[in-house]
């Protein structure tokens, strides 16, 4: 996500900081790089040449080129103009009444169905009731699509064999009746927009007056995305735009162009393939993850809603009487993996995401020390110190991988539980972190 753009701002901001002083000289050289990189990534050309005026307006007053650290501030002032580009505020999703009604539309392939589940599970985990419904009856088995996702998140789907209005309409009464909300409408897409796909969605939008009508444009498309929710938004009216396929989208150009061209939130971004890889937009945050500052707030965020507070309490006891086991490494190994790719998350770490670019973070380590814990029996997994040479040659067999391996992830869970001692006892602090601990 962004890292092309990432890589290219960075360079120009090095440059940047390179120079013992600022003048309007380099600066404008420096925002001729910007400017590059902006296009490149696909961002629309009136965005990027009004982004560049703010930008140089600001950079070159007196404050910045006076500034103990110009470099420093110039890139501030990128990162408040991207802020404002991207939308400045978050724009969250707001319900008039219960049930709440939530239009989705786009085109086809863009991802409306996968998306609209994974809308149902982002409001199922804050205990709402969801329904999800099967309003798109012509592409096939889009409605047997939509059951199957209802399935694997256990949230009910709606559909009764009508036109889509009345689809909508009759689902609208059944959510009343039932007390499901909010109420996602899964609508049918085109390979292109034409008059009868808007006729259709217009006539939705009158039967069932939505609360918020979301189009879901495809990152990877860059202006075409940006030109599709200019056409959906003159006709619809739209509230936001939900954008997917983040995670594949290395430029970034559909993100940075839609609010300005639109004048549309960005209210969501989908960025894997789980049903739980759904993110709310916040500018910020996304300004800060384009310039490899990384997003700490996203990342605790995410923890809280992936992590076992009662196994994090017990976990914790363990730590405090030093009792920590291959099982319990196992365990958080599972509670990682709920929150998402081990790249993904390194990036949201400030500093992190430059250092790690140019490294191929290696995912399928992880699994096989999964597979080489699941090969253990539950007296080795508690007892490592019973691990014998032919223990050993047994769980690599069993776990596919090799007694080097099973060394290398014994000989590192012992330094671990070293550390843990260390820490409980306050030498890992007082040796690392001097400053802190005075006398």
């Amino acid at each position: 996500m962004f890292d092309t753009l990432s890589e290219k701002l960075e360079g120009v901001f090095k440059t940047l900081r390179g120079h013992g002083k600022l003048t309007e000289q380099n600066i404008k050289d420096s925002l001729k790089e910007v400017r590059r990189a902006l296009l490149e990534a696909d961002v629309n050309f009136k965005v990027v040449k009004q982004f560049v005026a703010n930008v140089e307006a600001k950079a070159s007053g007196q404050e910045t080129l006076r500034s103990i650290s110009p470099g420093e501030q110039v890139v501030k002032v990128v990162h408040d103009e991207l802020i404002a580009v991207l939308g400045g505020q978050n724009a969250p999703i707001a319900f008039r009444s219960t049930p709440g009604k939530l239009l989705v539309c786009g085109l086809q392939g863009s991802g409306k169905t996968t998306l609209c589940a994974k809308i149902a599970l982002h409001y199922k985990k804050k205990n709402a009731r969801p329904l999800m419904v099967a309003a798109d009856i012509y592409r096939p088995a889009a409605v047997k699509q939509l059951q199957v996702l209802g399935k694997q998140i256990d949230v009910p789907v709606f559909h009764v064999d009508k036109k889509p209005p009345q689809i909508c309409e009759d689902a609208v009464e059944y959510a009343r009746a039932n007390n499901l909300h909010p109420v996602i409408f899964d609508t049918a897409g085109r390979l292109h927009i034409d008059t009868e796909l808007m006729d259709e969605l217009r006539n939705i939008k009158s039967k069932i007056n939505p609360d918020e009508i979301l189009l879901v444009a495809d990152a990877m498309t860059g202006q075409d995305a940006v030109n599709v929710a200019t056409q959906f938004n003159e006709t619809l009216d739209l509230t936001g735009v939900v954008l997917t396929k983040l995670d594949g989208d290395a430029r970034g150009g559909a993100a940075l162009s839609i609010r300005q061209v639109t004048g549309k939130p960005l209210k969501l971004v989908s960025v894997g393939e789980k049903l739980s890889d759904l993110e709310v937009f916040y500018p910020e945050r996304m300004a800060s993850r384009i310039l490899g500052m990384g997003d700490i707030v996203s990342l605790v965020e995410k923890a809280q809603e992936t992590i076992d507070v009662k196994e994090a309490e017990k976990l914790e006891k363990k730590l405090r009487k030093d009792t920590l086991t291959l099982e319990d490494f196992y365990q958080q190994l599972q509670q990682l993996k709920k929150m998402g790719s081990l790249e993904s998350i390194l990036k949201m770490i400030p500093g992190v995401s430059s250092a790690i670019r140019d490294v191929q973070i290696d995912e399928s380590s992880m699994k096989r020390v999964e597979a080489i814990i699941l090969s253990m029996t539950p007296d080795e997994r508690a007892k490592p110190t019973i691990l014998n040479g032919s223990r050993r040659a047994r769980i690599a067999a069993g776990s596919g991988t090799s007694v080097q391996e099973v060394n290398r992830l014994l000989r590192q869970f012992e330094q671990m539980q070293k550390m843990i001692k260390q820490m409980r006892g306050g030498k890992f602090n007082k040796k690392m972190m001097p400053g802190l601990f005075p006398g």
